[in-house]
C-alpha cells in the first residue's frame, strides 16, 4: 500500500501513528462514542492502484462513482456531495519554465466526519510540508477534516503564484520578440497560449468549490470553525486573483498574436512596396536601353552590312573614295 503518511488526531494534536491501514481502521472503530467527534485520521496515498483504493473505499463506505473518479484520474476540479462524504479535485500545477509547459497534477480527497484520505496521482504538491503545519497549530486541527481541505487548498492556490511569474516572464519575452520582428514569435505565442489556458481549466472551477464549501460550511456553522470560514475565505479571494491574472494572461496573448500578425502584414506591404517600386526603377532603365537601341539600330544595320569585304560597292569608286593622300 504507497501510504505517505497515516495518522489519527485528538483534539488537534496527533495520537497514534498506526503502523498499517489496518490498524487505524481498528482505532477508529474502537474509539468511544464520545470521542468519535473529536478524533479524525487522515491517510495520505501516493499513486495507489485500483485495488488498494477499492480496500480502502469499501473500509470507510465511500461512494463508486467517486472511487471511480478516483481510480480513472484525469477530472476536472469539482466539490461533489455524497451523503456525509465531500469529494473533492483539485488540479495543483508548477510551471518548467525552459520549456514553457505548465505541468498539472491531479489531487483527489474525501472528507468524512472522521477521516480524510488524500490521493495523489503525482509528486507535487508535497502534503508532508501541509500536515506539518497543521500538526503545529492543534487549534486549527481541532476542526477536523476541514481544516485539512482548508491547508490543501490554501498549499495548491500559493503554488500557482510562481507559475503567475513564469507565465508573466514569457508574455514580457514575447512582446519584446513580437515589436523585434522575431519571425518565430507566432509559434511560441500559440504555444504559451495552449498552456495558459490549460492552466484556466485548472483553477477556474475553483470558484464553484469554495461557493459550495461556504454553503457546507454555513449549514454546520459552530463558533469553534469561525477562524477557519475566515481562513477558507481569504484562500478564495487568492484563488480569485489567480483567475483574473489567467484570464488577463489570455486576453493579453491573443491580443499579441493579433498585433503581431498586423506587423507581420504591415513589413509584407513593405516588403511588397519595396520590390514594386525596384520593380519599376528596373523597367525605367530597361526603356532607356530599348530607346537607345532603337537610337543606334540604324546605323549599326548600315555598319554591319558595308563593314563587309564588298566588290560590286559603287561607293569604292568615287572620287573622294580613290583620292590619294597627298592630294
Amino acid at each position: 500500500m504507497p501510504v505517505v503518511d497515516n495518522a489519527i488526531y485528538v483534539d488537534g494534536r496527533r495520537a497514534v501513528g498506526p503502523s498499517s491501514l489496518d490498524r487505524t481502521f481498528e482505532e477508529l472503530r474502537d474509539c468511544v462514542p464520545e470521542e468519535k467527534g473529536r478524533r479524525f485520521c487522515w491517510i495520505g496515498l501516493l499513486r495507489p492502484s485500483a485495488e488498494e483504493i477499492t480496500t480502502v473505499a469499501e473500509e470507510f463506505g465511500l461512494h463508486g462513482l467517486a472511487v471511480e473518479d478516483t481510480i480513472n484520474a484525469h477530472q476536472r476540479p469539482k466539490l461533489e456531495r455524497y451523503g456525509d462524504v465531500l469529494f473533492v479535485v483539485l488540479r495543483p500545477a508548477r510551471y518548467v519554465d525552459p520549456v514553457e509547459v505548465v505541468e498539472i497534477g491531479e489531487l483527489h480527497l474525501f472528507l468524512g466526519p472522521d477521516f480524510v484520505i488524500t490521493v495523489r496521482h503525482a509528486e507535487e504538491p508535497d502534503l508532508k510540508e501541509v500536515r506539518k503545519r497543521l500538526e503545529a497549530d492543534p487549534s486549527l486541527l481541532d476542526n477536523g477534516p476541514y481544516a485539512v481541505l482548508y491547508a490543501v487548498l490554501d498549499k495548491v492556490v500559493d503554488d500557482y503564484a510562481p507559475v503567475l511569474d513564469g507565465l508573466q516572464d514569457d508574455v514580457d519575452e514575447i512582446e519584446v520578440q513580437v515589436f523585434g520582428g522575431d519571425p518565430h514569435v507566432s509559434k511560441r505565442i500559440y504555444q504559451l497560449s495552449r498552456e495558459v489556458i490549460e492552466f484556466q481549466r485548472a483553477v477556474e472551477p475553483l470558484r464553484d468549490i469554495f461557493d459550495e464549501l461556504r454553503t457546507r460550511l454555513k449549514e454546520q456553522a459552530t463558533e469553534s470553525d469561525l477562524e477557519l470560514r475566515r481562513a477558507l475565505r481569504d484562500v478564495a479571494d487568492h484563488a480569485t486573483r489567480v483567475m483574473d491574472r489567467v484570464e488577463a494572461y489570455r486576453q493579453l496573448l491573443s491580443n499579441i498574436l493579433q498585433v503581431n500578425a498586423a506587423l507581420v502584414g504591415q513589413r509584407q506591404n513593405e516588403e511588397m512596396a519595396r520590390l514594386t517600386q525596384a520593380g519599376y526603377q528596373q523597367n525605367e532603365q530597361v526603356k532607356r536601353i530599348s530607346s537607345w537601341a532603337a537610337i543606334l539600330f540604324a546605323p549599326t544595320l548600315v555598319a554591319s552590312i558595308y563593314g563587309m569585304n564588298f566588290t560590286n560597292m559603287p561607293e569604292l569608286h568615287w572620287r573622294s573614295a580613290t583620292r590619294s593622300p597627298s592630294a
